[in-house]
């Protein structure tokens, strides 16, 4: 008999945390390898953040805190949701989580009962299904093909729910895509969760402060207040203010909801970092407007790499308006062949060759759902993006033969 419980044949590492830690393995081997694979910023930490962090050291702050996070953060938190949201909430209604992955995670084992729907659209952050998958719920997968800006469409929403929905998870910008809703396309699928009050709201908002040429953020709860009871907001400090290694992320929603997540919290990990925390109150009070300097140095970023990736042959690149991916097609390579006669039969093989051949890690479309594509992070230097999308029309350039029919 196996030691490994039955569950865990329902689910996958985490495609996107191989690709990471296989360009490490590359890399200590010698390898020249160009890892585009990472959802994390190479900016540092902000300097007042971390002197937050090292005053609550030296103040003694080091010690266990509430489950779910500190009165501090919270009201941090509240502040926050209401400054750039418009979305009150009150102490019992946020949790703190070490990462907003634990908060996701918190949110489906509290809520979800065999057999029910969690409704995803696709492309998708890896984690939404097997998470949904672990907490014995049943994931419904809406594909949002390139021809509709890789976006859900309200009719595609109306289609998917049945009286088994429980939730509808929600991310933008989103991961992989970089796509953001505005507010009118978020009104429309709104409109048609007013009309089934059995469904939740499960928003990813982690790249909110991630967003170009002057769009506007805007997040379901606040486009349709009458949703504001079935809504948990998800949101934390990873991305925007380059905290990934502090791991704390956060969310408000309805008080039912937040005190079962606190007691999940509470039998699993405990509090997040009591420093971690502190440093977070610093984030999301102190001064804002390094934000826009970093969204700058983004989109000149974002724009190098849509430019570069156009004119590789067989490939194509929408221009995303948020987060710091691009989801290009590599349609236009799938069937050819390479210089030793493999034939590319998918988007995994097609980076599998990239790292091959020239060294470029990249994570496969297949991860998130919708092929033929791959996902680019550009959260890193520009000469790095520069060097990696050169190797990539080198690579692509020698694929022989003819593509695949689409």
């Amino acid at each position: 008999m196996s030691i490994i419980a039955n569950r865990l044949s329902r689910i996958k590492p985490s495609p996107t945390l191989a690709v990471t830690a296989r360009v490490k393995e590359l890399k200590a081997e010698g390898r020249d390898i160009i890892g585009l694979g990472a959802g994390e910023p190479d900016f540092d930490t902000p300097e007042f953040i971390k002197d937050a962090a090292k005053a609550a050291m030296d103040a003694g702050d080091t010690k266990y805190t509430p489950v779910d996070g500190t009165a501090a953060l919270k009201d941090a938190i509240i502040a926050k949701f209401k400054r750039d949201n418009n979305l009150d909430y009150a102490r019992d209604q946020v949790s703190v989580g070490t990462g907003g992955k634990q908060i996701l995670y918190n949110a489906l084992m509290a809520s979800v009962n065999p057999g029910d729907e969690v409704i995803i659209p696709a492309p998708y952050w890896v984690s939404y299904p097997d998470m949904t998958l672990l907490a014995e719920g049943t994931p419904v997968i809406i594909d949002c093909p390139e021809s509709n800006d890789f976006k859900l469409q309200a009719a595609d929403l109306e289609a998917a729910i049945t009286p088994k929905t429980k939730w509808l998870i929600f991310n933008s910008p989103s991961n992989p895509t970089g796509g953001a809703y505005s507010h009118d396309e978020l009104k429309a699928l709104t409109d048609v969760l007013m009309k089934h009050p059995h469904v939740y709201i499960m928003s990813d908002d982690m790249y909110e402060h991630l967003v170009y040429d002057g769009f506007k953020f805007a997040t379901p709860a606040q486009v349709e207040p009458g949703l504001y009871d079935r809504t948990l907001t998800i949101n934390g400090v990873s991305k925007a203010y380059a905290m990934t290694g502090w791991r704390i992320g956060y969310a408000g929603g309805p008080k039912d909801l937040i005190k079962a997540m606190a007691k999940i919290q509470s039998q699993s990990t405990s509090n997040p970092s009591s420093i971690s925390q502190a440093a977070a109150v610093e984030a999301l009070n102190g001064d804002q407007s390094f934000l826009n300097e970093r969204n700058d140095a983004f989109k000149e970023r974002r724009d190098m790499v849509v430019k570069m990736l156009n004119d590789v042959e067989g490939v194509s690149c929408l221009t995303p308006e948020g987060a710091f991916y691009v989801y290009p097609s590599c349609a236009g390579c799938i069937g050819k062949k390479t210089a030793e006669g493999k034939t590319i039969e998918s988007d995994e093989d097609f980076v599998t060759y990239l790292l091959e051949t020239e060294g470029v890690a990249c994570v496969h479309g297949e991860a998130f759902g919708l092929s033929p594509h791959f996902r680019i992070s550009y959260a890193t230097s520009p000469e790095a993006l520069k060097e990696a999308c050169g190797r990539i029309q080198k690579a692509c350039s020698a694929l022989q033969g003819e593509a695949k029919a689409a």
